[in-house]
């Protein structure tokens, strides 16, 4: 009886090992080369392929070798799987990439990994996947690279790393994802997503080379992640291209780091829907031309968003980036009229002039910040942007670079896109209830100490506890 029984346990353990191998489909099995000279598109996607027609299971990427691929279609039930000292590298031929990371739209940028209307897609793995950004952009310039000139302004060939549409319950967790050369992680429409520990490593001097953009996407957890990005870190969003996917709800960020030259945690610009229920939280940003901002731009509505225990350090960059060192920015200003590549994206159809939705219920605590610039808040009217709370927020004024300060930046918007003036802790365009619950700031030595300011009497400003300015009380 005792050797039947250990007979069965090991033929129970075969067979269990058996199926796991029989679910793990290894690329090089289907002809990939791992070269970094051959292109292994084809035999990535006939083991995606097999995997998913099988029932599922894990593609592996095996280590110490580099993988070449133009476009692959992820699928349903798949888990791609880089190994440790595997790359995963973008084809930097431009000819190839033809799919439209936009629908209909073709003027920003095409797809290479991607997937549309799948199930339960995860990425796994300590290896790294390249999207060869540099190899995409023109002359390299001071903090930043010219973009190619185009032959066709309605089409732009660089690629997105990921673009995964409308997947239900999707988890990216432990790669390393860098040289984006436009947007990296691009979630649309998705819902029930995980994306944990990743590192997202761009070039900071790549324009629109985004981090992670959440795009009319559900229930939606960001942890534990590094994250460097010449545009946005992570951005919140609805596009007027994938509307049919509804708002972006139940969004939750927290343990990240986080540098760009543009904002590193923005809302917006882009928002034809409903941005709700978001908290970010426990963060470190650092260098970013911008730290966290609310920047609507369009009809769509933000409400409902929590930002708390946060410390950021802001710079000035060129005006190639958007931003002015801002630490805390909110705002709604309408789009300016069609004077971009793909401007009849930007409206609804039918229209030339933008319009900008309400932004409401924004809740700042416990940020600790230093800044060239001071915190921005307005709208176009004073009722646009209401009820925003600072509560303990620890400003330091320093200089850093060359870079003259004096300016806010409200691109893209209707008219004038700079507001020149003095450096104010806080800067109100228009606004209605404001409330502060503690707000101090400290001036480093050569910087001209000054209060706040209001645009106009066109608002309520609420201070609930003295606001202490280097031993002055403000009420």
């Amino acid at each position: 009886m005792k050797n039947f029984i250990l007979s069965f346990i090991c033929l129970s353990c075969f067979a269990l090992s058996a199926l796991g191998q029989e679910r793990s489909y290894v690329v090089t099995d289907y002809g990939a080369a791992g070269d970094g000279r051959s292109d292994d598109a084809a035999a990535i996607q006939q083991a995606i392929d097999a995997c998913s027609a099988a029932g599922g299971g894990r593609v592996v990427l095996p280590g110490n070798r580099v993988f070449m691929a133009g476009p692959v279609e992820l699928k349903s039930n798949v888990e791609l799987h880089v190994e440790a000292t595997a790359t995963l590298l973008a084809n930097p031929d431009e000819g190839i990439y033809r799919k439209s990371a936009f629908g209909e739209n073709r003027g920003e940028g095409m797809m290479w990994l991607w997937c549309k209307d799948v199930e339960r897609l995860s990425i796994t793995g300590q290896g790294t996947i390249d999207g060869n950004g540099v190899a995409f952009m023109g002359a390299e310039l001071d903090d930043s690279y010219e973009l190619k000139p185009l032959a066709d302004p309605t089409f732009d060939p660089r690629p997105h790393v990921l673009t995964l549409i409308g997947v239900k319950k999707l988890l990216i967790r432990d790669v390393t994802i860098r040289n984006g050369a436009y947007w990296t992680v691009h979630l649309v429409g998705c819902d029930d997503a995980v994306i944990d520990g990743i590192a997202l490593l761009n070039n900071l001097k790549i324009r629109n080379g985004d981090g992670i953009d959440i795009d009319h996407s559900r229930n939606v957890r960001i942890s534990n992640c590094h994250i460097t990005s010449g545009d946005d870190c992570i951005c919140l969003k609805n596009r007027r291209e994938w509307q049919q996917y509804g708002p972006t709800h139940d969004v939750v960020v927290t343990n990240c780091t986080m540098a760009s030259r543009s904002c590193a945690i923005k809302i917006g610009s882009e928002n034809m829907d409903s941005i709700a229920r978001v908290m970010v939280s426990n963060c470190v940003i650092t260098g970013s031309n911008r730290g966290i901002g609310i920047q609507n731009r369009d009809e769509g509505t933000v409400t409902d968003v929590t930002f708390s225990d946060i410390q950021l350090d802001c710079q000035l960059w060129s005006d190639v980036w958007w931003g002015k060192a801002e630490p805390i920015y909110v705002t709604s200003y309408p789009r300016a009229d069609g004077n971009h590549k793909d401007a009849n994206w930007r409206f609804p159809k039918g229209e030339t002039h933008g319009r900008c939705g309400e932004v409401s219920n924004i809740r700042f605590n416990n940020i600790s910040a230093t800044s060239e610039n001071g915190c921005f808040i307005g709208g176009d009217t004073p009722d646009k942007v209401n009820h925003i709370y600072l509560n303990n927020i620890s400003m330091r004024m320093r200089k850093t670079t060359r870079y003259e300060g004096g300016i806010y930046d409200k691109r893209p918007c209707l008219g004038e896109g700079f507001v020149e003036s003095k450096v104010h802790p806080l800067y109100i365009d228009q606004a209605s209830h404001v409330y502060v619950n503690g707000f101090a700031i400290e001036w480093d030595k050569g910087f001209p100490k000054r209060g706040w300011r209001f645009k106009t009497r066109k608002y309520q400003f609420f201070v609930e506890a003295n606001v202490v300015e280097d031993g002055f009380r403000m009420e």
